[in-house]
């Protein structure tokens, strides 16, 4: 997923500020950058290129997948919830680092792209390839840890996982599904219905369909984070001769569209509360970021946009998940349709 962060400018300031002098840097502020380089360690190198702000894609479906399976079955794992977490965000971090590693090798980040993990020579190509590796592994032991620990078959929990393992590779990696305006679709689906069917299924140790709705919200404030990244970087992709959604809409359109995936969610939460419980209205708290996000696009400020709709995702997230927790389980749509045994 190509999620962009201010922490790669953070992290990075000392090793670019020589070419930012050049292309216009303020002379006190260089002054002041060349005052106080920090040589940055291995550690800080790695944790640029994983790019952990991008993690509540992942950690917010888990955990929502999670507390479904608690409501329908009464029962709770912390064991099998820190494995499918684990596995994810094992799965994701990988995922990220496969799109560092072709966005760098087909020449579409270059000295303007916030990820200049590849750019900036933080690591070398085959340092990424090998991090990459080392995240995929860590995903195949979690899994392996949820087949011994969850209640479901092996062979549903293999289903999920290596239909997860495959799209966040096929997402840049061997078809370049993003680069073919099929980016989006892929994360509404990957950080939507897979990761919390996948969460419901390790703890539940079943399947129910009905999970695929309480996904949605989530789903639809993830894809706004790429939706975001790929409207800020139109001009440059369309120089990279890749194809995005936001190719496709032009300027107007993607703005349109950005608007629905902003407050498509408020109102199916303002549904659920009227039709379930008041306690799925607790996501409304947060509809002033709503606001302040869908100014900053429409005035052009896209480079911290991603950045803060990460915030607005984790927000989110946390108190969809609080609100499924305090409803009545009898309140809830039926969460075991479709049993598989």
């Amino acid at each position: 997923m190509r999620e962009k962060s201010s922490i790669v400018a953070t992290v990075t300031e000392s090793v670019v500020c020589r070419e930012k002098i050049d292309k216009g840097c303020t002379e006190k502020r260089a002054l002041h950058l060349d005052d106080e380089v920090k040589p940055i360690s291995v550690m800080e190198k790695w944790l640029v290129a994983l790019r952990p702000w991008s993690f509540t894609a992942s950690f917010t479906p888990v955990a929502l997948g999670s507390i479904l399976a608690y409501k329908s079955t009464g029962e709770f794992s912390f064991t099998v919830f820190l494995a499918t977490l684990f596995t994810a965000l094992s799965v994701h971090a990988a995922g990220n680092l496969v799109n560092t590693y072709f966005d760098y090798m087909k020449g579409i980040d270059g000295k303007t792209s916030d990820d200049r993990t590849l750019v900036d020579k933080l690591l070398q190509p085959h340092d990424v390839a090998w991090l990459g590796t080392v995240s995929y592994f860590c995903g195949m032991v979690g899994f392996v840890i949820l087949v011994m620990t969850s209640p479901a078959k092996m062979e549903h929990i293999a289903l999920m996982f290596f239909g997860g393992l495959s799209s966040s590779f096929m997402y840049t990696g061997g078809l370049g599904l993003k680069y073919i305006a099929l980016g989006d679709l892929v994360i509404f689906l990957s950080f939507g219905p897979l990761t919390v069917m996948f969460a419901f299924l390790t703890q539940a140790g079943k399947l129910s369909t009905v999970t695929l709705l309480y996904a949605i919200p989530l789903a639809l404030n993830t894809v706004s984070i790429l939706h975001a990244n790929n409207t800020r970087d139109m001009d440059s992709d369309k120089k990279a001769k890749i194809v995005t959604v936001s190719i496709l809409l032009g300027k107007t359109g993607s703005y349109i569209l950005f608007v629905f995936l902003l407050f498509a969610p408020y109102i199916i939460f303002v549904l659920m509360g009227l039709h379930i419980s008041p306690w799925l209205f607790l996501p409304l708290l947060t509809v002033k970021n709503v606001f302040d996000i869908e100014r900053f696009f429409r005035s052009g400020s896209l480079r911290k946009v991603p950045y803060l709709l990460a915030q607005l995702n984790l927000l989110i997230g946390l108190l969809y998940v609080v609100g499924v927790f305090m409803t009545d389980a009898k309140s809830l749509p039926e969460l075991v349709v479709d049993k598989i045994k």
